[in-house]
């Protein structure tokens, strides 16, 4: 609810900023510029088109924050970083708008147009800027008078975690942190934190106590002894929308894994899960939707070939669909050629082999070159799927894989692909263990993904269906 409250303060005052520097801009330009080039002066009249204008740009700018990601974290802002996000945003904006509605404006010599860019840039920065820079100051000040706190949970129960509990404490400026509590790794007798924290229960049970205490930050302060079972403790946090921070040792700090944010707060390593910047995740969505329509209209002559290629190589449906698990662990039906025989899997799910014979001859073309997939495209429009990213499996699997590798639920923290680095770099698994195997790769992708990273796999990809060496 706070995180709502104080976006809708940015908003409201982005919009009032974007309306008032299209109104100073509008009349400079009526009043300076045109009689510049008529030779007389002009009455200030607002047209439709100024009123239109007055509406759908300051939904442009709106718009073009929220990809920015500008509203993602509405706390904790940095001033600076704040002043440079918003320089460049405004810079992309104006240009924007200068080529789309300005360049054909009425204009004495060409240095006019230079004036107007400058202007409106100005104008548009500053009147967003130093709103911004009001709420951001006030919130921070609130923030380090212990005015504004947000309720942190401490896992971890001994030395490190009291430690961090009594540093919170005496600090003369605030971090922000209020911790409501604490989660234990090895149940014991007794905790040092019991004295001064409740004990709020196992870490097992950590996304229920998460719900109920309404928890907006974590750090995690666990013994060095305790360190092996960090995978584990990362694994239960697996999808929770809440920053997570890690009390950093002396190697940690010496490799660079601390990055200094704030002067007044704590040397914390955060858990970053936004490797792709904001602007490149909405890019990314876009991309999906866009060359997954076109490549349905591209391809609808090799959809209907394959139909029939399909419908001819042996009885049963073209099209073969059963549900797989994606993003956050929401299943969803996956769409594929269909290129086994009808009752493949009637002894229960397997995977398929280089010499499988439930694989049919038409099958077998198709799994070479990947073009089974290409109904996937209607699943990326859909959501379900992203054109790269983990390939999606089905929960029988999933089962066995977490036995021997947790980590496997890092790759539901993104939109499964059609393709994907282990895909290209690994192949198809024949067995749990290549899964696994598989498995590195795929989260060296989530954890380095990018627009670039995306375009290399999926050139590696077109280059895999060319040459049939799918299987």
């Amino acid at each position: 609810m706070q995180k709502s409250k104080q976006n809708i303060k940015y908003i409201f005052f982005d919009f009032i900023a974007a309306a008032i520097s299209w109104t100073l801009f509008y009349s400079f330009r009526k009043l300076y510029v045109e009689p510049l080039k008529l030779g007389y002066e002009i009455p200030l009249t607002f047209d439709n088109k100024f009123y239109i204008a007055l509406i759908v740009l300051p939904l442009f700018w709106i718009f073009l924050h929220l990809l920015s990601g500008y509203y993602r974290i509405p706390y904790r802002k940095s001033r600076l970083q704040e002043l440079g996000q918003t320089l460049l945003t405004t810079l992309i904006g104006v240009v924007v708008i200068f080529f789309t509605l300005i360049l054909d404006d009425w204009v004495g010599t060409y240095k006019q147009y230079y004036m107007l860019f400058l202007i409106l840039f100005a104008l548009q920065f500053f009147l967003t800027y130093v709103p911004r820079l009001i709420i951001t100051t006030r919130t921070n000040k609130r923030v380090h008078n212990r005015k504004l706190l947000f309720n942190t949970l401490i896992i971890g129960s001994n030395k490190k975690a009291l430690k961090l509990l009594q540093e919170v404490e005496t600090q003369k400026i605030s971090s922000g942190l209020k911790f409501v509590g604490f989660v234990y790794v090895d149940r014991q007798g007794s905790y040092l934190l019991g004295k001064h924290l409740p004990n709020l229960g196992h870490i097992s049970n950590v996304k229920e106590i998460i719900s109920n205490y309404k928890i907006e930050e974590i750090v995690i302060a666990i013994e060095s002894r305790e360190h092996c079972k960090i995978k584990n403790i990362i694994n239960k946090l697996q999808g929770i929308k809440v920053p997570i921070k890690v009390i950093p040792d002396m190697y940690d700090i010496l490799i660079g894994k601390v990055r200094m944010s704030s002067i007044f707060g704590m040397p914390l390593i955060e858990i970053n899960h936004h490797i792709m910047p904001v602007w490149q995740q909405h890019t990314k969505r876009f991309l999906d939707v866009f060359l997954s329509l076109w490549a349905i209209l591209i391809l609808i002559p090799i959809y209907v070939g394959i139909a029939l290629g399909v419908k001819l190589s042996s009885p049963g449906p073209v099209i073969y669909s059963h549900l797989r698990v994606g993003r956050n662990g929401k299943s969803f039906k996956i769409l594929k050629f269909r290129s086994m025989f009808c009752d493949a899997e009637k002894n229960g799910p397997a995977l398929s082999s280089k010499t499988d014979n439930r694989v049919t001859k038409f099958g077998r073309f198709l799994r070479k070159t990947r073009l089974d997939e290409i109904p996937q495209f209607f699943n990326v429009i859909k959501g379900d799927m992203s054109l790269v990213g983990p390939r999606p499996e089905r929960q029988f699997f999933i089962d066995q894989i977490t036995e021997k590798a947790p980590h496997y639920f890092h790759l539901l923290s993104v939109r499964p692909g059609i393709t994907s680095w282990g895909q290209v770099k690994y192949g198809y698994a024949e067995n749990v263990e290549q899964m696994i195997e598989r498995l590195k790769y795929d989260i060296i992708y989530i954890e380095n993904r990018s627009l670039y990273i995306d375009f290399k796999i999926m050139i590696y990809t077109i280059k895999i269906v060319f040459q049939g060496k799918g299987m």
